[in-house]
């Protein structure tokens, strides 16, 4: 994906804004406890963070959070939702914090939209020594044979190239660190998975994929087609065309402690 298509799909969220609060999952909490831990303290930013799915996770765990997100109706959605968060305006590229202000950050989906050649000094200035970088990743877990026909209906604009546990492995084992002279400052990555579900019917299935990028970057005519495709493979399935079911996830983690 190049510069011009990266930055469409990444501010296509803003129109969507309200079902994405409404249909994207959480995070396996498992994974957020193992994203931050063990962090030299409470303080984490949720960087990226949407309408709030993961800052909500990190709250009732206990840390004390700051969301950062660049998207207007995003961010209104997120301050909606959890009035009590301190909530800001800004990008990975331009935190809007002081230096070494928190012990982790955190970004929920939304690493790979990063600039990393600028907000990898960014996100290491407002890390506190020892702090821990991390990005979650809700994946389809297509071992589940349902859910690997449902990834081959959808297409590579609907089901993309992080969404399934083995392209999400590929995709971030080396792509969403900080690069260059800053990689200096971070130690060696690690990654790990797991077990998540979200409980969902058919049409609230196509409504969660009819929030990915791919999907709201497409015209009208082509979405209308993909998610009719997709609507006609579930309602094919004895897992998933009858009331409501649990879709099979894995919440992957890439975590890097700063030096």
């Amino acid at each position: 994906m190049d510069q011009d298509e990266r930055l469409l799909h990444a501010s296509s969220f803003g129109a969507a804004a309200v079902a994405y609060a409404e249909h994207r999952p959480d995070y396996a909490q498992a994974a957020v406890r193992w994203a931050r831990r063990p962090a030299p303290g409470p303080r984490v930013l949720d960087l990226g963070a949407g309408t709030g799915k993961l800052t909500a996770t990190l709250v009732a765990l206990g840390a004390e959070v700051i969301a950062v997100e660049p998207d207007p109706a995003m961010l209104a959605e997120l301050r909606r939702t959890l009035p009590a968060v301190r909530a800001l305006s800004g990008s990975a590229e331009a935190i809007p914090l002081p230096d070494a202000s928190v012990d982790a950050v955190l970004a929920g989906n939304a690493m790979h939209w990063f600039d990393m050649a600028v907000a990898g000094p960014e996100i290491a200035r407002v890390l506190a020594p020892r702090g821990l970088l991390a990005g979650l990743w809700n994946v389809m877990d297509d071992r589940v044979e349902w859910v690997a026909g449902l990834a081959r209906v959808s297409g590579s604009a609907a089901i993309g190239t992080r969404d399934t546990p083995t392209s999400w492995r590929a995709e971030t084992a080396d792509m969403h660190l900080p690069k260059t002279g800053v990689a200096a400052r971070f130690g060696s990555p690690e990654q790990a998975e797991f077990p998540h579900g979200q409980r969902r019917t058919a049409d609230s299935l196509v409504a969660t994929i009819a929030t990915r990028a791919g999907v709201l970057v497409m015209p009208e005519q082509e979405r209308d087609a993909t998610l009719g495709r997709i609507r006609a493979f579930l309602a094919s399935r004895p897992e998933t065309a009858h009331g409501e079911f649990t879709l099979p996830m894995l919440t992957g983690v890439l975590r890097v402690r700063r030096l």
